[in-house]
């Protein structure tokens, strides 16, 4: 079996993800364990206290930051393997017709684990870049400059064990989504079919059955839509916080990384929405609909979820926040009260609705560029 390079680059957001989540976690590991031999050469009540705090968030920020990362990477790729598979169900199911098994099947999909050793490669080089000006933002007052050091176990834990673990979870993700009938694959059928019911009772209009039914049979990609609008509100308010409590470094690094996340998955949603809906949208030109009850089809039911994430996002970097300055930097001096800031969620909300619309204005403008010609020369 051979991934082409359409099937390559819609991996890119799963390295996205996983280079943002090695990214952070190695940075502040890397801290941590160079930090680590430094308490014998301090000496006050304040150095201590300061000290502690910054060990204390250097093994929380990567446990939760690259927990939560890893979890949406295994889930981006289940996804893609699930679409993979939906698109060559017939010639899978002609494989499994000659006799191939599911499991020597599945054993192809090791290349989509290629993009999470990427990701994490990048992330990891990337993270030596971004050390110097990190330490600097943590540097404890009275200590000698923190030294940066190599400590040969971070690529293995960051770099080799998490591919290896991902290509094992792509050959056992692929085993058990290829666990379709070959008659129903042969059809070019991934899975049965689920009808979706229209509401008994006052008729919908058209254009919203058709809305209710994409949502209906992509609810895969709520998730990501809502993880969309959580990442940018949680690092655009969390970036701003930082600000205030005086670390302009890790404010830019946030929201660098947050603007990427939100980014990357929120296009890998539309651009699946658009790919999956183009006979559809074709076929409502044609038919005399407007290009805004097009848009209603395609992306109207997904922006509730959208934010749903974003009052999440706002949530999370609240209790996140609150944990560190009044948990772990509760006895250090000089680290001002913190609370949940009115100002930054409304400017992270207006650059939100901003973001999210610009994105969807341009990828109406692809839509409308959808000829029905080659729609039918296609299909």
């Amino acid at each position: 079996m051979i991934i082409g390079f359409k099937d390559g680059a819609r991996l890119f957001g799963i390295a996205v993800v996983t280079c943002c989540a090695v990214f952070v976690s190695t940075i502040f590991t890397n801290f941590y364990l160079d930090v680590v031999p430094l308490r014998e050469t301090l000496s006050t009540q304040e150095q201590l206290a300061l000290y502690d705090a910054q060990l204390a968030m250097a093994k929380f920020i990567p446990l939760i930051s690259g927990g939560v990362l890893s979890i949406v990477a295994a889930i981006m790729l289940i996804f893609y393997i699930k679409i993979f598979i939906d698109s060559e169900a017939k010639n899978l199911g002609i494989l499994k017709a000659m006799g191939m098994s599911d499991l020597s099947i599945a054993f192809h999909f090791w290349t989509f684990g290629l993009s999470v050793a990427a990701g994490a490669l990048v992330g990891f080089a990337l993270s030596f870049t971004a050390m110097p000006l990190v330490y600097e933002g943590l540097a404890i007052e009275g200590v000698p400059e923190i030294k940066i050091n190599f400590h040969w176990e971070l690529p293995v834990y960051f770099v080799i064990v998490p591919s290896i673990l991902f290509t094992l979870f792509s050959c056992g993700a692929a085993t058990f989504a290829l666990r379709v009938p070959v008659c129903e694959m042969l059809k070019g059928k991934s899975e049965q079919t689920v009808k979706y019911r229209a509401r008994q009772g006052k008729a919908r209009s058209f254009p919203v059955e058709m809305c209710l039914s994409t949502l209906g049979s992509k609810k895969s990609l709520v998730f990501f839509v809502a993880f969309s609008g959580f990442c940018f509100s949680a690092m655009v308010q969390m970036s701003l916080s930082m600000n205030e409590l005086g670390s302009g470094t890790m404010s830019v690094m946030i929201l660098v990384i947050g603007l990427i996340l939100a980014l990357a998955t929120l296009i890998m949603a539309v651009t699946v929405l658009i790919n999956g809906n183009i006979k559809n949208i074709s076929l409502m030109k044609t038919f005399g609909y407007s290009l805004r009850e097009c848009i209603l089809t395609v992306f109207g039911g997904f922006v509730p979820f959208a934010f749903i994430g974003f009052g999440v996002g706002s949530v999370y970097q609240y209790a996140l926040l609150s944990i560190m300055v009044n948990t772990f930097f509760k006895d250090v001096g000089n680290v001002p009260d913190y609370s949940f800031s009115v100002p930054a969620f409304f400017i992270a909300l207006f650059g939100f609705i901003v973001t999210f619309a610009t994105v969807f204005t341009i990828y109406t403008y692809k839509m409308n560029r959808i000829s029905v010609k080659e729609v039918m020369i296609e299909y």
